[in-house]
């Protein structure tokens, strides 16, 4: 068990002590196994996809604040995991096992999802070739700072960063740590800029931020309220629900997964969607794109069914 890993399992078992509730009642509640729920509470593996953690969190009462920093803490667990199998699992698990994470990519890798916080890190081919642009003389490219300023760094480089990204309009916190704040941000601004997604900051990214190349300017909570609002009219209020369950109603919200791929933008739209609606990443971080896109998925049946985790917490809500 890794300090992350025990740190989340920690939380979950706070927020399930409070609940009063067991394992098999908020299983059913937050859309997962009862089994599951234990496994991620004692600390012997961590949930996949996220949405079951939002869910289990809603389910035991967790106020938004506590929800942010339980995020972040499942973040820092799921970069840190260690690969081991997962147990067999027999029944009507709600939970998929997952695929094994690769350690080390080739240099032709899509994206690197998550970075132990002790310092592992995918190097590029040309991660350690020295600065020779027109902005060789800025911090980033200092002696100073590392090639690649990516997750679990603290330091005045990860503050550059942050202050780069805070003036091209991201929201995000100036604290000098790389957590997963920052790798959502990252992220975001390098779909908005062409770069490929990785999450760490190399040379091109630098670059990129030093010449304000993308803005990360966006809709505000209320405007995606009220668009979606517009859109789904046969069920706003759960429609809403289901938007800030999934991104806090944010619009360039990233979350990873261990398979490589990622969900994006108001309504967590996977990459596996979007090849079926024919977008991109870039497309999902238009809050009226990915809006329309969710209602045409809600089209198809004409329920939530492509969010089951933030359905489940919907409908089943703790009686305390």
């Amino acid at each position: 068990m890794t300090l992350h890993t025990d740190k989340f399992a920690a939380y979950l078992r706070m927020l399930k002590d409070r609940s009063g509730q067991g394992y098999e009642r908020l299983g059913k509640q937050a859309g997962a196994s009862g089994s599951s729920l234990h496994r991620y509470c004692s600390g012997k593996s961590v949930p996949a996809d996220y949405r079951v953690v939002h869910s289990f969190g809603k389910v035991c009462g967790a106020s938004p604040a506590e929800l942010r920093e339980l995020h972040q803490l499942w973040a820092l667990a799921d970069a840190g995991r260690v690969d081991e199998a997962e147990p067999t699992r027999t029944g009507e698990d709600e939970e998929a096992a997952p695929p094994r994470r690769r350690r080390a990519y080739a240099a032709t890798a899509i994206a690197v999802v998550g970075l132990l916080a002790a310092g592992l890190v995918w190097l590029t081919a040309d991660a350690s070739a020295p600065a020779t642009g027109r902005y060789a003389d800025r911090m980033l490219f200092s002696p100073g700072c590392r090639p690649l300023v990516s997750m679990g760094q603290h330091d005045e480089c990860v503050t550059e960063v942050q202050n780069l990204l805070v003036a091209a309009h991201g929201r995000l916190s100036v604290d000098g740590s790389f957590g997963p704040e920052t790798l959502r941000r990252v992220t975001a601004f390098q779909v908005l800029a062409g770069l490929p997604a990785r999450g760490v900051v190399d040379e091109a990214t630098k670059t990129a931020l030093y010449d304000r190349r993308a803005g990360m300017a966006t809709w505000s909570a209320a405007m995606v309220e009220q668009r979606v609002r517009a859109v789904f009219t046969e069920a706003p209020d759960t429609a809403v629900a289901i938007a800030r369950c999934a991104s806090f109603l944010d619009p360039l919200w990233v979350l990873p997964n261990t398979n490589g791929s990622r969900n994006w933008g108001v309504f967590q739209i996977s990459d596996a969607r979007l090849l079926e609606l024919g977008g991109s990443p870039r497309q999902a971080f238009d809050p009226g794109w990915n809006i329309d896109a969710a209602h045409r998925l809600w089209s198809v049946r004409h329920d939530f069914h492509d969010w089951p985790a933030c359905s489940a917490a919907l409908t089943s809500r703790p009686s305390h």
